[in-house]
């Protein structure tokens, strides 16, 4: 087992990871910029380094800093928590070459299942079924209408390095296709620092359903169930449960099935998630591969009561998988809520200082979240602030669990979307469970 872990993140996930660690044993290095010097993970890390100013292009996208860190700390390895680095293969090569434990898949997986368009490619080739797209990835604007024209519109425009949402447009016509095109590109590059993106069917009003997947280095692959995130705005996960209310057990088995396939198509270790879109007549497609823990991860280790982060590590360091498909148990329903420091009518983020904070409690409740009284939310990074996860017997006591924990929730001094969940939960359409990706737009919410 690793003696030291830099975390190459901010925020709740960098948190997280620091309890994990703790619980194994295993001391931690906390890396921050200048902006977050006065962030939790930075306090309960056993040693902390600055690693830059506050444009993340600068420190939590500055390869050489990072690197240096881990070297100057005697870190054996780095845990790239989501989003940043973590998807980011030329990162896990730097590692490789100096000698760095990169906490996360191969190289190999990354680079093929990472590149959104690389994985369609090898999904098809495996059998596995996808969305009509491009083939390759695309980096001009009119070589890519004219796969838009092949496939038909509507059509959407997907980064080919990253997800969250990130470089992400739905195109209707190919009047707005190339100022689509190019806002997709630049959000891409200032997400991922890769300008490739891809074109497929625009596929309306699915279920977004995920599958949580962990293999080991010895070809053992399981899955630990699904996630319904089918509640976004923007491509952007809001509210995220488990299981599906919309899959029987034997679409279960046979979707979770798929998803081991095509991990094992990549000679895939560690955690991961695949993603599907399930159409109303319930025919699945592949939508991508996420090579990383999710934000949404709590909602699986409530239902297993499987600690991922601690099982990513252990992979990691080479450890066996101690469990089987078969001993895979769900356990109850499981609803986690993204709290984002925005206005909750207009989505505009809001950063300020939190000059109240009561957090809920309770059985079944759990908070991950980095804010605490008089802290500053940053402007310079993500509105997610917390994360309000409920566990009970099933999916309409999690439901009333969770309105509860949300009207116990006080956060002063920014706006938040607490109000915005709390109508979400309260609907009735999505109590009886009948819901899809443009659930939103039904309340209002563009």
């Amino acid at each position: 087992m690793f003696s030291k872990i830099l975390i190459a993140n901010r925020g709740e996930i960098a948190l997280r990871i620091i309890r994990a660690c703790k619980e194994l044993g295993i001391k931690t290095v906390a890396t921050y910029s200048e902006d977050d010097i006065d962030s939790l993970h930075v306090r309960f890390a056993d040693e902390a380094i600055c690693i830059g100013p506050s444009d993340p292009l600068k420190s939590y996208l500055n390869i050489p800093s990072i690197i240096s860190a881990a070297e100057i700390t005697d870190a054996e390895a780095i845990h790239p928590g989501y989003g940043f680095l973590s998807e980011n293969h030329r990162f896990v090569e730097i590692c490789e070459t100096c000698k760095i434990k990169f906490i996360g898949p191969s190289l190999e997986s990354i680079d093929k299942m990472g590149n959104k368009a690389k994985a369609r490619e090898i999904m098809e080739k495996t059998g596995v079924p996808i969305i009509p797209g491009s083939d390759q990835a695309v980096e001009d604007a009119k070589a890519a209408l004219e796969i838009a024209h092949e496939i038909g519109f509507p059509v959407i425009i997907k980064a080919a390095g990253g997800g969250g949402g990130k470089g992400m447009r739905v195109v209707h016509t190919d009047v707005s296709f190339l100022n689509a095109f190019m806002t997709a590109q630049s959000e891409s590059v200032s997400s991922f620092d890769n300008s490739s993106l891809y074109i497929e069917k625009f596929i309306e009003n699915p279920r977004h359903i995920e599958f949580q997947i962990l293999g080991d280095h010895y070809g053992k692959v399981i899955h630990l169930g699904e996630r319904d995130c089918s509640i976004q705005r923007r491509y952007q996960k809001l509210i995220e449960e488990s299981p599906s209310s919309c899959l029987t057990s034997e679409l279960r088995k046979e979707i979770g099935e798929v998803a081991i396939k095509a991990a094992k198509a990549t000679n895939y270790y560690s955690t991961g998630t695949v993603e599907f879109l399930l159409d109303k007549d319930n025919k699945y497609y592949f939508m991508e591969m996420n090579t990383r823990i999710q934000v949404e991860h709590p909602v699986t280790e409530m239902i297993t009561g499987i600690d991922l982060i601690k099982e990513q590590i252990k992979v990691a360091a080479g450890k066996k998988l101690r469990y089987t498909q078969d001993s895979i148990n769900i356990r109850g329903h499981s609803i986690e809520c993204r709290i984002n420091a925005e206005n909750p009518k207009t989505f505009i983020p809001c950063p300020g200082t939190i000059t109240n904070l009561h957090l809920p409690g309770g059985l079944g409740v759990r908070i991950d979240t980095c804010v605490y009284q008089n802290c500053k939310v940053s402007p310079y990074y993500d509105s997610l602030i917390a994360k309000l996860i409920v566990h009970a017997n099933d999916r309409r006591e999690a439901i009333h669990l969770m309105q509860r924990a949300l009207g116990e929730f006080i956060i002063e001094g920014i706006d938040t979307t607490i109000p915005f969940h709390l109508e979400i939960i309260k609907n009735k359409d999505f109590y009886d469970g009948n819901i899809d990706t443009q659930f939103l737009q039904s309340l209002g919410a563009h």
